[in-house]
């Protein structure tokens, strides 16, 4: 059993800023040893990769988010953050989180809404 729970999406104004989180349980993997990736969904869209990080703090960012959002881990807590800025209208996505390669196991995700 594999489960990610994520939270602290919301409607906000272009140019601010929201702090995900996730929440991640299972009896299968050790947290610690994996890398997590954040990923998004919108509407009409194949879901991408974000961001990533892997068990020893390296990340990787699409392009598109660079400079805006930071990707953090508490391995203590089995969660991972997601801290994006300036956020603009493109980025209004469901946004989940799973390992990265991910697993067949997907939250419900929490939804990003950037108005112009």
């Amino acid at each position: 059993q594999v489960q990610f729970v994520e939270s602290g999406g919301g409607l906000v104004q272009a140019g601010g800023s929201l702090r995900l989180s996730c929440a991640a349980s299972s009896d299968i993997f050790i947290f610690d040893n994996y890398r997590m990736g954040w990923y998004r969904r919108a509407p009409g869209q194949e879901r991408e990769l974000v961001a990533r990080i892997d068990s020893g703090g390296v990340f990787y960012y699409v392009d598109s988010v660079k400079g805006r959002f930071t990707i953090s881990r508490d391995n203590a807590k089995n969660t991972v953050y997601l801290q994006m800025s300036s956020l603009k209208p493109e980025d209004t996505a469901l946004y989940y989180c799973n390992l990265n390669p991910p697993t067949v196991y997907w939250g419900q995700g929490t939804q990003v809404t950037v108005s112009s």
